[in-house]
């Protein structure tokens, strides 16, 4: 196989070799600076599209689970307990996207603070903090946040009013009468035993499923009043995602 069609190496294993010469003047530079701060506006926007796209799965389902449980008063409580789960799936995958995001969202915003800010507004001495920042993060990438904090973040976001709702609408279909096969209902929760028979779930007795989203919801619970120890990006300004 010829050189030209070899397959991409690693750093270290490519000769040292002249490669393309650096910016000789301040137009050059600030060419590619514009030019950089393109692409990186543009691998930003392409992980938001990700999340909006994860968020809105959800919104479909949860939307459909409701549409699925609370349309026929015969429809088993698990189409909800069920949704839950497919929320919580999709909630995870929303927060590994997320961290991506938050990688290229600080270069931009280190960008425009640093760069772009100072040229329409210079305040202070000049500092290149922010252009160090963005070359350590060029050469070695690493995520700004922890798995946990990103969950916790999506979830204050938009997660909890989804989990609130399912938890709203689970309340209602087990504390509701039972329906007959000709819709008359039957069965009135009348106390906690009938309560609990309702939460039923196949050979899981009721108190137990109960147990079992009392402590799940109070993760959630956690997760949504969570704070962050550092805000990071977030203490420059209150405009974020």
């Amino acid at each position: 196989m010829s050189a030209d069609l070899s397959p991409l190496t690693l750093e270290t294993e490519v000769p040292e070799r002249h490669g393309p010469p650096l910016p000789q003047s301040s137009q050059e530079t600030i060419n590619a600076i514009v030019h950089y701060y393109r692409g990186e506006l543009g691998r930003m926007a392409g992980w938001r599209d990700r999340i909006d796209r994860t968020s809105n799965w959800a919104i479909t389902v949860v939307a459909a689970m409701l549409s699925v449980s609370l349309s026929t008063p015969s429809s088993h409580h698990g189409v909800l307990l069920f949704a839950i789960l497919l929320i919580t799936l999709l909630l995870l995958i929303e927060a590994r996207r997320y961290r991506f995001f938050d990688v290229y969202r600080a270069r931009v915003r280190q960008l425009e603070r640093g760069y772009f800010a100072q040229i329409l507004a210079p305040e202070g001495t000049q500092s290149f903090k922010w252009s160090a920042a963005i070359a350590k993060s060029l050469r070695r990438p690493a995520f700004l946040m922890t798995y946990k904090e990103a969950v916790c973040r999506r979830l204050q976001r938009n997660y909890c009013w989804m989990y609130l709702i399912l938890l709203l609408a689970w309340t209602l279909k087990i504390s509701s009468p039972k329906m007959s096969s000709n819709g008359v209902p039957f069965g009135h929760v009348r106390s906690w035993t009938d309560f609990t028979e309702n939460a039923a779930l196949g050979l899981l007795p009721g108190w137990s499923v109960m147990i079992g989203v009392a402590l799940f919801y109070g993760v959630v619970l956690y997760g949504s009043l969570h704070k962050e120890a550092h805000e990071g990006e977030l203490a420059h300004g209150e405009v974020h995602v």
